[in-house]
């Protein structure tokens, strides 16, 4: 990573200790010197516990997935919400001229240099969220495209040839794609970090095929940290924070609250059960 990576906007950090001031617009530069725009969010209860960088899905920007934001942020963590450039809402309006929204999403989530944009963002904002909190742990969550870019970076293999750097200590992957056009068969096999996947009943794939299909990363996963949760009736926006999305992002930032506490204390036992979620765990 350049060294000389730095704010774009010269932003200190009081807000880290002002619950009122706890959400803030912050400007990066990458790498590759591409100016990044970030969501970031102050944990509000005790010391910072460590960073969590949240990758949207497809078209998805910085301003959303709040509701992630603030959960992280409740429990301790330095939260930062990624907007992705080659991926992002302008990146999908280009891909959707003269395509269907099947067709443009299809090739959006299929072009290996948007994710490589994604993992110097994701790099970008942890190492900036790193300068600014004590903490050790960190987690990488990510929402459809934003998922495959989780397991990715924990070193799932793909079709893309791309190589993740594991530089984070959890994972979390909202709305996993299973084999198929981003995916081979057994492509999660040797992912060693512990890891949460999280789907609903009505979280159907792109292309049609059934929910089911995002429980494969877990069930190819080797034992060892690795938890399933299926939220009754929770369809792909909801685990976007979008519709009618308060009893999904209920249960999800509950197991979320779970699975990071088991992470913390070495202790990954199989999950309590919460109505209106089925849990498994491995």
């Amino acid at each position: 990573m350049n060294p000389t990576l730095h704010l774009c906007l010269a932003l200190l950090l009081p807000w880290v200790a002002d619950a009122s001031l706890a959400q803030q617009a912050v400007s990066l530069q990458r790498q590759d010197q591409t100016t990044i725009a970030v969501m970031a969010y102050a944990p509000t209860v005790g010391a910072c516990r460590g960073v969590a960088v949240v990758s949207p899905g497809a078209g998805g920007s910085e301003t959303g997935y709040s509701y992630l934001g603030e959960a992280l942020a409740g429990l301790g963590y330095l939260a930062v919400v990624v907007g992705h450039p080659e991926s992002g809402r302008r990146a999908l309006r280009e891909q959707l001229r003269g395509n269907g929204l099947r067709e443009g999403l299809a090739a959006l989530i299929t072009e290996p240099d948007a994710y490589r944009g994604r993992f110097m963002d994701i790099a970008a904002a942890r190492q900036w969220a790193q300068g600014r909190c004590q903490g050790a742990d960190t987690v990488l969550v990510g929402h459809s495209m934003g998922a495959a870019t989780t397991l990715m970076e924990a070193g799932a293999r793909n079709k893309l040839g791309l190589s993740g750097a594991q530089a984070f200590g959890a994972y979390i992957a909202l709305s996993p794609q299973g084999v198929g056009s981003i995916f081979p068969a057994n492509a999660w096999s040797y992912l060693q970090r512990p890891v949460l996947s999280i789907t609903g009943t009505r979280d159907d794939e792109l292309g049609g095929a059934s929910w089911q299909t995002r429980t494969e990363p877990y069930r190819n996963m080797p034992p060892g940290c690795k938890w399933l949760a299926v939220i009754d009736g929770a369809t792909h926006m909801n685990l976007a924070g979008n519709g009618l999305a308060r009893k999904t992002e209920a249960l999800t930032t509950q197991v979320i609250g779970d699975f990071l506490d088991g992470v913390q204390r070495g202790n990954c036992r199989a999950p309590r059960a919460h109505p209106g979620m089925t849990m498994a765990s491995k």
